[in-house]
């Protein structure tokens, strides 16, 4: 279980720690046992941005469990004053807790300031909020700050622009954390898109054509997704939707812009990469366990969305 631990400043920017909490507590809905969140500060309650107060704060711990998250959300303001007491007891708190290099750091919109502040940034790539970016620089300049990103990542240390781009980080380390099927089905729990860090060359089959928010669609697609494996007929999908099968090749043509066919053939390469990729399987036995016919049929179909061959992604023959 990772331990999700919630770092908070007086004047706090409320959904700079909402979304991110929501993300998380829902993924361990998801995933039982995955995550449990903790909410610490230097004082007992901090008022936040709008006016409502958090209380019943832990204090800043000596320590953490290995492999802890520490996400330090954005305060309201033009600047973070390095000086404030609240932000110079973070600041040190945070040197003192990321020597332990098991930790993740996540910092959303001007939290990103406070762990500059800290001196967790320098030589790092990151990002903050675009209020913040010059104050940044001015504060670390051996960071290597970037505007117009939502989210950066540099080792152990996650930064994200403002506000909602917290919901981006916390959902792109969820997928790295439990896989990106999990953070897809936590996105569309959000009604938020889910972005891939600028690194990744394509979208995840997870993730693809699930940007709607059409409720007929989202169910078939969950079926398909959680057993792709599955023989897959349209009449057995368009009796998923209480549909007919005509009827839902329109409402994927129209939402998730491609047909039902397309999107099990996607979802059963999905597995099929991420079974390949394990190294132990050989291409036939990857094509019976994701749903194909045949190694040809599978080679067939991947070729349609693929450039590498299977035996190319594996490693085998």
């Amino acid at each position: 279980m990772t331990e999700v631990v919630f770092a908070l400043l007086p004047r706090l920017v409320l959904l700079d720690v909402a979304g991110p909490a929501e993300a998380f507590r829902i993924a361990n809905r998801l995933v039982p046992g995955s995550y449990t969140l903790r909410f610490v500060g230097s004082t007992r309650s901090v008022d936040s941005a709008v006016g409502l107060r958090l209380a019943r704060l832990r204090p800043l711990p000596r320590a953490l469990p290995k492999g802890s998250t520490i996400i330090v959300a954005g305060v309201a303001g033009s600047k973070v004053d390095g000086n404030d007491p609240a932000v110079a007891r973070l600041s040190k708190w945070l040197k003192h807790i990321m020597a332990d290099e098991s930790h993740t750091l996540m910092c959303v919109c001007a939290g990103s300031v406070v762990a500059g502040h800290a001196g967790l940034l320098t030589g790092r790539e990151c990002t903050t909020h675009h209020d913040h970016v010059e104050e940044l620089r001015s504060v670390d300049p051996a960071a290597r700050v970037h505007a117009n990103r939502i989210f950066v990542e540099d080792g152990r240390v996650f930064t994200s622009a403002g506000v909602t781009a917290g919901i981006d980080l916390a959902l792109h380390v969820i997928g790295q954390q439990l896989g990106h099927r999990v953070a897809a089905t936590v996105a569309r729990e959000l009604v938020v898109y889910l972005r891939r860090s600028a690194a990744d060359p394509a979208l995840s089959p997870w993730v693809l054509h699930r940007n709607h928010i059409h409720p007929v669609v989202h169910k078939v697609q969950d079926a398909v997704s959680r057993n792709p494996a599955a023989d897959w007929p349209a009449q057995k999908l368009a009796d998923i939707a209480h549909t007919s099968a005509r009827n839902l090749a329109r409402l994927f043509a129209q939402h998730a812009q491609c047909s039902p066919l397309d999107y099990v053939q996607r979802m059963r390469i999905g597995l099929a990469r991420e079974l390949l990729t394990q190294g132990q399987l050989s291409v036939e036995r990857v094509a019976e366990m994701s749903g194909f016919s045949s190694a040809h049929q599978l080679r067939r179909v991947w070729r349609r969305w693929e450039n590498a061959p299977p035996a190319q992604v594996s490693g085998r023959r």
